[in-house]
């Protein structure tokens, strides 16, 4: 997962720290020239909004994205169906985390950064767009008055004739879908005209909000897998090499939220930003999603390990921005929000007495909680939801469902 970092350039300029870490050779007198020009000294009036909207933007995707897994879970509509994480899916995340950073260090050092963020730019429009979209319908569905006329669509797409007629696509929508997803596509210019940190961070936003939302891990332990191999793969990539860092700032696409620490100086302008990655926000997210779910699941009306996780989150942030600020040095955020998130609520629950419950919990449970209880699922991608579906008829194949963006 990205580091949080103090302080980088804007993505469009070029400076002596980036031109190191790309290999670019520069003369030594003309780079400390350079250097004294180009460094920027935050007043701590600047520093202090910049970590504090840092953190309150991570607040907002973890705590309504977990409100929103709730029903995510209960619902039996296609479209908002949960992607189960699995204890195996767990393990091996890190693993292809490692190899999918590690390749994008060496795409940008072999090839130019220009082309290779053309392309990234390109491929998260599209995603932003659709993610937007998303995070917007259940607002745009309570803003826009029933009166109003909202029709219904369908894009379909068939191949063959007579019997042999296939569906390639079969996607429905309405009137406030096709509203949403033209507020979204603005943005999204905006963005890949402008790489305005504004709209990168509605993009990315969006991004974690879908990413909590959606990703559900199945049980307590799958939680704790995840956590502690990300624990170590964050360490290693920071602490270890310069790859985490030579990526977060080479990678221009909004898979990190910015804000500029010379906003009062600059206004919009600023060009100064401390970021955190997104990682660092949805992996702590869907953790303390799965403990909301576990609280309902309690059926006491408390939100007791919900509260109790979300308060370590912040904690644990907090303490990275402290130990960040203090030795100037990018941190892996994971570092301390790992042992925040998990060891906190787990120390409630042991002085509740439920910790067999907390880790006895099957969240896959709530997807269909009419479902006939099995004690083995066959090979199939997806939840235990798929299973049922199977069980009452035909599979749906997938390019029926609605299309909703999953990922970062």
């Amino acid at each position: 997962m990205a580091d949080v970092d103090q302080g980088s350039a804007a993505p469009t300029e070029s400076s002596p720290a980036m031109d190191s870490l790309n290999g670019i050779d520069t003369n030594g007198t003309d780079a400390a020239v350079n250097a004294t020009v180009a460094k920027f000294v935050a007043t701590p009036e600047g520093t202090a909004l910049a970590y504090g909207s840092l953190v309150f933007m991570a607040l907002l995707p973890i705590f309504f994205g977990a409100l929103r897994s709730v029903s995510c879970s209960k619902s039996k509509s296609s479209s908002d169906m949960p992607e189960t994480i699995t204890s195996r899916d767990a393990a091996r995340f890190p693993i292809i985390a490692s190899c999918t950073l590690f390749g994008l260090y060496l795409f940008f050092k072999i090839f130019s950064e220009e082309y290779i963020n053309l392309l990234l730019s390109m491929y998260f429009f599209v995603l932003g767009i659709l993610a937007l979209s998303h995070t917007l319908s259940p607002f745009m569905n309570r803003v826009v008055p029933a009166s109003l006329p909202n029709k219904q669509y369908q894009l379909l797409f068939t191949q063959g004739t007579g019997e042999s007629k296939e569906e390639i696509v079969n996607y429905e929508f309405d009137t406030r879908d096709l509203f949403c997803l033209a507020i979204s596509t603005v943005v999204g210019v905006w963005y890949i005209l402008k790489k305005h940190w504004v709209a990168n961070n509605l993009f990315g936003l969006s991004f974690a909000l879908n990413g909590v939302e959606l990703l559900h891990l199945n049980n307590v332990s799958t939680g704790c897998i995840l956590l502690g191999g990300l624990f170590v793969y964050d360490i290693f990539w920071v602490f270890g090499t310069n790859v985490m860092v030579t990526v977060a700032k080479s990678f221009e696409a909004p898979i990190k939220l910015v804000f500029p620490q010379d906003l009062l100086e600059r206004g919009l302008n600023a060009s100064n930003f401390a970021m955190l990655g997104l990682g660092d926000i949805v992996i702590p997210g869907i953790f303390i999603a799965l403990l909301l779910r576990f609280d309902v699941s309690l059926k006491k009306n408390t939100r007791t390990y919900f509260y109790t996780s979300f308060l370590a989150y912040i904690f644990g942030l907090g303490l990275t921005i402290f130990v960040m600020h203090t030795y100037k040095h990018a941190q892996p955020a994971l570092l301390y929000l790992v042992p925040a998130c998990v060891g906190f609520p787990v120390v409630v629950a042991l002085l509740k007495g439920e910790l067999t419950d907390m880790f006895s919990y099957e969240s896959s449970e709530e997807v269909l909680p009419h479902t006939p209880r099995l004690t083995h699922y066959p090979t199939v991608s997806g939840s235990p939801a798929s299973l049922a579906a199977s069980m009452q008829g035909p599979p749906s194949p997938p390019w029926r469902r609605r299309h909703t963006p999953t990922n970062m």
